[in-house]
């Protein structure tokens, strides 16, 4: 045991003399113990405007005309699955470190004023900065709280602006009483890697059985610097898992085999509930109907630098990406076989000076500064079927050296019509209107039944 601690402690001092992890050697016992044991980063718990997340709740289908029980209606129909079509929107975007202001505008990113879906999956890397404390310390959750702040401003802002016109707003403003378009299911943060999902609010009935797991895959393989934070859940009969990752960085030769490693680390460790024989839930990431990778994967374009950024200049994407470590890795089968990605159109994400559209260069004369090459390090790719992209581009915000990319795609969603009938009756305005002739019985019953107060005094 003692030659093993010595080892791991030499393997962590060497790990430690990077400059991104100076001050961590002296908790080395620490992560000896984290590799001995495999703790888990994180844990099982996330974050929710449901919070008393009912696993039985009845699935009611979600149908394009508001149900009701008409004379010709079978309360007790005969099970068969139908399907249904949702859009769903995913981004990833490495925020360099950088906590967002409250004035940050992120319409133009999710570009609510053209598009409408009815799932957000927004995942990040570096929601904060990748030092000691925030590696080894207790999980800062104020950052992902900003963030999930300006979302909720932003996915709403449609039915706020329409309730001002109407002159309605209310003057409460707490997110449990203002109307709201959009509401957040999973919300996960592991050091700088934070995923948060959220959904239109009639879709909340149908959601089923959310989860999440997290895979450290950082400092000496376990800690959460990079790694991957994945939610499932289940929408209607279908399946979702969405992965958000950060692998490891790095321009050397040979570097792209370290991500395939990480990417090999999720998949294995990657683990969810299966709730026992009765639900029978996927728990591995390839068991889900609908899986989507996003992140800063950090493959990098396999040319010189000089050439590189010629390429780039001159708008080359063709040879450049003819030249793309993940296109390259996946082709000669090393990782991600049988993945699609959507055709890239638009201009390397990494690595920009801050605020800037101007690429970052190595600065002559500055010893230790090195040059970034340019490179499609933050990708968003799926697997299985019944998945449609509709649109693959690129954000321009500069609030960090990444540039955000987002895509559009079509789900097909399996709907068990089970117990239609009884289900559209509670649905229908008949059911609203019996219930409430039950409750104003209900209350006139409960003032008639009070005792007359007496007009003696004693």
């Amino acid at each position: 045991m003692d030659a093993i601690q010595v080892s791991l402690e030499r393997r962590f001092q060497d790990e430690a003399n990077d400059k991104n992890n100076v001050g961590i050697r002296i908790m080395w016992p620490r992560l000896v113990a984290n590799k001995f044991l495999r703790k888990g980063l994180g844990s099982n718990n996330f974050v929710t405007d449901f919070p008393s997340t009912d696993e039985s709740i009845l699935e009611i289908p979600s149908l394009d005309e508001e149900p009701s029980l008409s004379h010709n209606t079978t309360i007790f129909d005969h099970d068969r699955k139908e399907t249904q079509n949702y859009k769903v929107f995913v981004s990833t975007w490495n925020a360099g470190g950088v906590a967002p202001n409250k004035d940050l505008d992120m319409e133009d990113w999710l570009d609510t004023h053209n598009i409408s879906c009815d799932i957000y999956v927004l995942g990040f890397q570096e929601i904060v900065p990748l030092r000691a404390s925030n590696i080894l310390g207790s999980e800062n959750n104020k950052v992902s709280m900003k963030w999930n702040s300006l979302i909720r401003e932003t996915l709403n802002k449609k039915l706020e602006n329409q309730i001002i016109k109407k002159g309605k707003k209310s003057t409460d403003q707490s997110s449990n009483n203002v109307p709201q378009d959009f509401r957040c299911i999973i919300s996960k943060q592991m050091v700088g890697i934070f995923i948060s999902v959220w959904v239109r609010i009639n879709l909340r009935p149908y959601i089923r059985h959310p989860s999440v797991s997290c895979v450290g895959c950082g400092i000496m393989g376990c800690l959460g610097n990079k790694g991957s934070v994945s939610v499932r859940f289940q929408l209607h009969e279908t399946s979702f898992c969405f992965i958000c990752s950060h692998l490891a960085s790095g321009d050397r030769e040979g570097d792209e085999k370290h991500r395939n490693s990480d990417i090999a680390e999720i998949f294995s460790r990657t683990s969810f509930p299966g709730g026992g024989p009765s639900l029978n839930l996927p728990s591995n990431i390839l068991d889900h109907d609908r899986v989507i990778l996003l992140g800063d994967l950090n493959y990098r374009i396999s040319l010189p630098e000089a050439t590189t950024r010629f390429l780039v200049d001159t708008g080359e994407w063709k040879t450049l990406l003819e030249n793309d470590q993940l296109r390259a890795e996946e082709m000669n089968g090393q990782v991600l076989q049988g993945w699609h990605e959507g055709a890239i159109k638009f201009a390397p994400t990494y690595k920009y000076c801050p605020n800037s559209d101007e690429y970052y260069a190595c600065v002559q004369g500055k010893k230790g500064k090195k040059g970034r090459a340019p490179a499609w390090c933050d990708r968003i790719i799926w697997y299985g079927k019944e998945l449609k992209q509709h649109i693959y581009s690129r954000g321009e915000s500069k609030l960090s050296d990444h540039r955000p990319v987002k895509a559009i795609f079509t789900a097909q969603v399996d709907i068990l019509r089970s117990l239609k009938g009884i289900q559209g009756f509670f649905l229908s305005d008949r059911f609203e209107r019996i219930t409430s002739q039950f409750q104003m019985s209900l209350q006139d019953d409960i003032i008639c039944s009070k005792p007359r107060s007496s007009s003696f005094t004693s």
